[in-house]
């Protein structure tokens, strides 16, 4: 039985690590934490998987702190000085969030990198690389974004790595791939979204391309690697065998292109910005209401009908203009008008309130606030309080795991580690005290 098959074997059952607490504008969460359920052993469906993460900034730390809330024990390798440049990122008014001193830790650093440890290593000092080397004989995974061939110029790389490891799965991100005429470009979020469409698509009909809030490319890039890991180590599980596996900012966002790209490609159909709108469902928008806006969706005739029932214009659904969803692509110009007249003339609680029990999708535009005031993010516990020994109050308010399980739920068992914070514990495994100073004098660590 290979070491993956053992390791999913002994997964558990376990509890959830923390008791969660909603955000309410009375009270913040931090003061409803209760640390008395903390489970310090790992728990969840990949319990017993270590990674070693040679990432750093958004793509290659979230990919791994996913595999690290699902159980797996992830090491963390930065360089000595400064390690992972997100420690630095901090927003104006951040600084009244942490400890006097404190200077490598951010909510940026914090978002991305809790369940790990951290060490510090000098990979370009030889005795470095042995360090990973001897890391990757007691590894499952090992994930990098590094610019393609970076690894090798520093004598690592999958080659090296399987050399040490047979049945490591190394897992890459990059900007443009590892292979092609872009290979050796650095890729960033807005770029990858740029370069291969999003961005044209993406903004108002009449207004500039617009990038979406957050750094989603990134983001999306994590979330298909994570999966791919998962994927190859079932995979190793029954062949025994590990793998490279390949991932790029840029063929991720060509792969979201999703319904657009397959009309470019089968019919030549340029993409365009809609807004709020969408391109084959008429209507399916944003409307201004009499205070903020108010989304709303029918995406076939019945809802259609059902809409105009609530709006108090049933006749609407018996107009020739709008008919059927073909006749209201044609004419969605002067529906949009008629609906917004309807919708301005009420509150979004008002209109809430009339579509509750519609059957109709709908939903306001909530701000930040509202958002995490939302009833279900306290129902699905997306948001917990943890222990953050670097900030004043000793904890923060963060990020809830979005996906359950019901047999091996993931769980936030530590807070983000401090700069090479865990180095002698994890060398400890490897090596003697005296050889751990010796690396530490040596510059190595």
């Amino acid at each position: 039985m290979t070491p993956i098959a053992r390791a999913l074997l002994r997964a558990k059952p376990n509890s959830v690590a923390f008791k969660y607490s909603s955000l309410t504008k009375k009270t913040p969460i931090h003061k409803k934490a209760d640390y008395s359920s903390i489970k310090p052993e790992p728990t969840g469906p990949l319990e017993g998987v270590r990674v070693l993460d040679l990432t750093r900034v958004l793509a290659g730390p979230f990919c791994t702190q996913i595999l690290a809330d699902y159980g797996a024990k992830v090491i963390k390798v930065e360089q000595p000085d400064g390690g992972d440049e997100t420690r630095l990122w901090k927003e104006p008014g951040e600084e009244k969030l942490w400890r006097d001193g404190t200077q490598s830790m951010s909510l940026y650093f914090n978002t991305i990198n809790r369940n790990k440890k951290s060490i510090s290593v000098n990979l370009k000092h030889e005795s470095g690389k042995k360090v990973i080397l001897d890391l990757i004989k007691q590894s499952d995974v090992v994930v990098d974004n590094f610019i393609p061939g970076k690894l090798e110029q520093l004598g690592l790389g999958y080659d090296v790595f399987k050399s040490a490891n047979p049945s490591i799965i190394h897992a890459s991100i990059s900007g443009y791939g590892a292979t092609g005429p872009y290979a050796k470009r650095a890729g960033y979020d807005v770029i990858a979204a740029s370069e291969a469409g999003l961005l044209h698509i993406t903004g108002e009909p009449n207004g500039p391309p617009t990038k979406l809030g957050v750094g989603i490319m990134d983001i999306c890039t994590g979330l298909y690697l994570h999966g791919s890991i998962c994927a190859a180590l079932v995979a190793r599980k029954k062949t025994g065998k590990g793998q490279k596996i390949d991932a790029s900012l840029f063929e991720t966002t060509i792969s979201i292109l999703s319904n657009v790209g397959m009309s470019w490609l089968n019919l030549g159909k340029e993409g365009r910005r809609w807004g709020n709108s969408h391109p084959s469902i008429v209507p399916y928008d944003a409307f201004k209401t009499k205070d903020s806006l108010l989304v709303i969706g029918a995406v076939n005739n019945r809802q259609f009908k059902a809409m105009c029932k609530y709006l108090g214009k049933p006749e609407l659904a018996d107009d020739p203009r709008f008919v059927d969803n073909d006749a209201r692509l044609t004419n969605r110009v002067e529906l949009k008008q008629i609906l917004d007249t309807l919708f301005a003339a009420k509150t979004t609680s008002h209109w809430l309130e009339v579509f509750q029990k519609s059957g109709l999708p709908h939903g306001p535009v909530n701000t930040l606030e509202q958002a995490f005031s939302h009833p279900q993010v306290a129902a699905r516990q997306m948001v917990q309080s943890v222990e953050q020994s670097a900030s004043v109050s000793g904890k923060l308010s963060v990020l809830g795991i979005p996906v359950k399980f019901s047999e091996t739920p993931g769980s936030i068992r530590s807070e983000p580690p401090s700069l090479g914070g865990n180095t002698d514990e994890v060398l400890r495994e490897l090596y003697t005290e005296e050889d751990i100073a010796q690396l530490r004098k040596d510059g190595v660590i």
